[in-house]
């Protein structure tokens, strides 16, 4: 692996949780994104269980799954579990590797105290999760 600053940093301005973000704030948010090497099997995330961290796939396929159907299969570029940055609500599915996987992780602890340390990053998070939330309630509506 060894993406590097600017290699991280590329691949999280993908994220829609950060999409109003400017370059230094996706550089601050990748100082904290670790890079993992994971097998595959690996459970990431579990269905009902509160979230801890968001996952960005940088190489391998995971296979998410609802009420145990499968519901997508992700592969480089995607990534899950953004909302445990800033909520406590129950994990909405499983996602498991399919393959061997290469993953930026970011923890919730980590990316409140980055927020914590640069208020002004809260409101373009913050805006960012309210234009996806109103986005997914037009959707419903549809």
């Amino acid at each position: 692996m060894g993406l590097g600053a600017s290699g991280k940093t590329d691949l999280l301005q993908r994220v829609p949780l950060f999409e109003q973000c400017s370059k230094k704030d996706l550089q601050n948010i990748a100082q904290i994104a670790d890079e993992l090497d994971l097998r595959a099997g690996k459970v990431l995330i579990e269905e009902g269980e509160r979230g801890r961290e968001f996952f960005m796939i940088v190489e391998g396929e995971v296979e998410v799954r609802r009420k145990g159907r499968k519901v997508a299969t992700l592969g480089p570029g995607n990534f899950v579990g953004e909302m445990a940055l800033l909520s406590k609500v129950p994990r909405t599915a499983t996602v498991t590797a399919l393959t061997d996987l290469d993953v930026l992780v970011i923890t919730d602890r980590a990316f409140l105290e980055l927020l914590n340390r640069m208020p002004d990053l809260w409101l373009k998070v913050a805006r960012a999760l309210a234009e996806r939330v109103g986005a997914n309630e037009m959707n419903d509506q549809k």
